[in-house]
């Protein structure tokens, strides 16, 4: 199975106030991102994570990335700085990238951590999965409605979990209401 999953921002109490996450602090909210993690993606799974991982440093990346199952892939935002420090181990990673395209179920993925306005094959069905914006599920609703194969794969928008690709293939051919179903 492939999941994607964006914004995390392990350790940043901050980011609790700023999107108004349901969290006490920052240990509470680091612990049920993990567990969300792990109660979805088993070892074998492919977790593309696009972006925001943390911004606490090389050790405490690692610490976190050891407690998540499956085979991790960054595709970098503006706060991984983390991954291009000396003493940060990057085989945690299958891949680093700043931007990738895959195929999952005949259907292309974009994967960049900004939302892009045009993408290549935008208008043969591929899908641009992004996250940067810290958006709720309304965007991707919002997105579905207008005809724009454009979705927000973080946290925030996706119950505090990673989304499967088979998920967002179902909820633009609009026969799941993945949101509905994960409340």
């Amino acid at each position: 199975m492939v999941y994607f999953t964006a914004d995390l921002h392990f350790y940043h109490k901050n980011i609790i106030k700023n999107t108004n996450r349901p969290f006490q602090d920052a240990d509470e909210m680091n612990r049920i991102l993990i567990q969300k993690w792990n109660e979805r993606v088993n070892f074998n799974d492919d977790v593309y994570i696009l972006g925001d991982v943390t911004m606490r440093g090389p050790e405490m990346a690692a610490a976190v990335l050891y407690a998540l199952k499956g085979k991790k892939h960054l595709v970098r935002g503006n706060h991984d700085g983390f991954a291009d420090r000396d003493n940060f181990d990057v085989s945690l990673f299958a891949s680093i990238q700043n931007y990738a395209e895959i195929v999952v179920d005949n259907t292309k993925f974009i994967l960049f951590h900004y939302p892009l306005l045009e993408w290549n094959q935008a208008y043969k069905g591929s899908i641009m999965l992004h996250g940067h914006q810290h958006n709720h599920a309304d965007y991707n609703i919002e997105n579905r409605r207008k005809g724009i194969l454009r979705y927000d794969v973080g946290v925030d928008a996706n119950a505090m979990s990673p989304v499967s690709a088979r998920e967002i293939i179902l909820f633009f051919e609009g026969t799941v209401n993945y949101f509905q179903s994960r409340r």
